[in-house]
Order: C-alpha cells, then structure tokens, then sequence
C-alpha cells in the first residue's frame, strides 16, 4: 500500500526504533542458550576439520535463535502505534520474516546435514525472489557519468525485470559473502552489526531529510531488528565461542542487510537540481561501504579459486582472517582488528552525507592509517 503524495509522520521515532532493537538483542540472547541446547540434541555441531580454526565440536543453529529474536522485535514494532505504519504502508518487514525464514530453514538444514553448494545456491535464489515478489527491488540506479538538466551523472529509471535481477543478484552475492567471512569467533555477528548500525544511522538521515516520510520506515525497522539480533548473540558467539550462528545464520544476516539496502537506495531518487556528486552518490556509497569487508573477501576468494581451477565454492585457508592469524594475530585481535577496518569504511561513508566531506576525508584518513599500522605491528617486530 502507497502512502498519499506527502504523507509524514512529525519528528522522528528514534526511541521506538531503539526499543525494538534492544528487544530483539534481549530475546535473541536469551532464546540463544535454549537453541544450544535443541543444537546438541539433533547433532548440528560443526567438527574440525583442516580449514578450521576452533579445535573442539561446536553446536551451530545461532541463526535460528537470532531469525526468532528478529520476529519477536517486529511483533513489538508492529505493536507501536507509530512503527505499526512501517507495515501499512509496505510490505517489506514481511517479505523480510518469509524471506529470511526460508533462508534460515535452508541454513537450519545445512548446519545439520551440509547440503551441497548448488542446492544452497537455489535456496537463496528462492527466497531473494519472495522477497522480489513483494516488491523489495531497485527502481532507480545513480550512475556518475553523464547528466544533463542540473543533474551530475545519470538516474537510471529501472523497469521491475531489470530491479528485480538486480535485486536478486544483491541478496545472493552478500548472503554467500556473509557466509564466506564467517570464519572466526564473533566475526559476522560483529560485522552484521557494524553494517547494520551503519545502515541504520544512514536510513533515519534519509527520514530526516524526506520529513518523516513512512516510505522510508523499513530500512531502518529491518537494519533496527538485526542490529538487535548480532548485538544479542554476540555475547555467545565471541572468542570462545559457545555457540555458532552456521550458515542459518550467516545468510539470514547476509539477506537481512542486501534488503536493507535495496530499500534504503533502490528506491532513492537525487534531490533535483543537485550538484553536488558526494551527496548524489551518498545512498550507493553507503551501501558499498557497509557491505565493501564482506565483498571484498568474497571477490578475493573467487578470484583467487578460479585461477587454481578449482570451484569458487571450494574451501581454503586464505581469507582476510586466515591472513591476519598467519601474520601472527590472536584470534580475538584478528577479529577485533576487521571490526575497526568495517567500522571506518562504513562510519565514515555515511558520515559523508552528514557533515564537511573536507573534514571526513582527515579523520576517515586517520582511522585508516590506524588500522594499517595496527593490522601490521606483528610483520613490523619481526623484523
């Protein structure tokens, strides 16, 4: 359902948004322990093997406890009088509970049974297109070339064969990048987090500018939510770990963020007769910042297994953080380590569009300087 032309909710629900998301990390946090539990029960424990970094069996199934935290904060959301229009006027938070459900059950079932790589890779296109089929897709595309009429660069008006590809194309490509960072205790909830904080702190801007349009409620209800749900099982999950959230997990983090971003920039038009290129390129920016750490090792680990021949789905010991151990971080370092290199590539995106670009570029510079010489002070004394 549209909202009229203008239609605004005055100021913004800030606290509410807040409340749902602690409520999702309380629930997630708390159901965590009884999933550990059905996990041992049913034999979904992840042995080591020779690529692994843990050395003792671990239950799995942490994203179904985080799937059903995330149900119970949209239930609460949807509950609040001024939340409750974020599913009036779109369907987007249920096309999110069926999607990720969907994705979670095909998780649940490889965590306990390690399916192969092609029936996961139908699984997700599946559920990518549910969410297509309710609506979560790119209708317009900001390109920096081109332009005329005051614009710099091009809009691309995209039709719905055209934004629902791409759409899907962005659910499966970060739900297998996701699943590709997942290596070390804490990780991909702590970079779920990052980016969901990221892109949450973007949305609510965007509800600013737009004046408080409800059009603009879903993004942050669903970076809210899973913010919630990385930020609850994070306690069982980092370095030693407990528990892992398993692919059930991964993926869910990986669609929930790829829709957050679809919803947050695929529907975002430049304010006409702009001029300025950080401000018109800023939603693309974001979500290339928040999803660039994830992406990255996926690129790399592509790249890197074709050249050998091999499957792109083959696994090996050469991710970001096989590197950072090999270069002899501790565990918790490594992690800790790409939770800084995240934070300053997706902080400092979305600090683009809120204050002097001038000013963003000195201290992304520092944050950057930090990390490389943080990242490399183990080679340095070994020297």
């Amino acid at each position: 359902m549209i909202p009229p032309e203008g239609y605004a909710v005055a100021g913004l629900p800030v606290r509410e948004f807040a409340l749902v998301a602690l409520v999702t990390a309380a629930l997630t946090f708390l159901l965590t322990g009884l999933v550990r539990l059905f996990a041992i029960r049913i034999g979904a424990v992840a042995y080591p093997r020779t690529r692994d970094v843990h050395v003792v069996p671990m239950p799995r199934l942490g994203g179904l406890a985080m799937y059903l935290g995330i149900c119970g904060g949209m239930m609460v959301a949807h509950q609040l009088p001024v939340l409750r229009r974020a599913f009036d006027f779109a369907l987007d938070p249920i096309a999110v509970l069926i999607g990720g459900g969907l994705i979670v059950a095909i998780g649940v079932l490889d965590d306990r049974f390690e399916l192969d790589s092609l029936t996961k890779l139908a699984g997700q296109t599946t559920s990518a297109g549910i969410l297509v089929l309710f609506g979560i897709q790119w209708m317009v595309l900001w390109v920096p070339w081109g332009g005329d009429g005051g614009y710099f660069g091009t809009v691309l008006i995209l039709d719905q064969n055209q934004g629902g590809l791409l759409a899907i194309l962005l659910v499966v490509t970060m739900v297998n990048a996701m699943n590709f960072v997942d290596g070390l205790d804490g990780l991909a909830s702590g970079i779920g987090f990052i980016a969901a904080v990221a892109t949450c702190a973007f949305s609510l801007h965007l509800l600013d500018q737009s004046g408080g349009s409800v059009n603009n409620y879903p993004p942050i209800l669903i970076s809210a939510t899973l913010a919630g749900a990385c930020l609850g099982f994070l306690p069982h999950n980092f370095q030693p770990a407990r528990i892992f959230m398993g692919d059930s997990g991964s993926m869910l983090i990986g669609l929930m963020l790829a829709t957050a971003s679809t919803t947050m920039s695929g529907k975002t038009t430049p304010t006409e007769g702009a001029t300025n290129s950080i401000a018109l390129f800023s939603p693309l920016l974001v979500v290339a910042a928040v999803l660039f750490i994830p992406l990255l090792d996926l690129l790399m680990a592509v790249i890197r297994r074709t050249r050998r021949g091999e499957s792109p789905f083959s696994a090996d010991k050469m991710h970001l953080h096989h590197r950072l151990l090999e270069i002899g971080h501790s565990q918790r370092r490594a992690v800790l380590l790409i939770y800084l290199w995240a934070a300053v590539i997706a902080f400092g995106a979305v600090s683009v569009s809120l204050f002097d670009a001038f000013i963003v570029a000195w201290g992304m510079g520092i944050g950057v300087l930090v990390a490389v010489i943080v990242s490399a002070i183990p080679r340095l004394r070994s020297r």
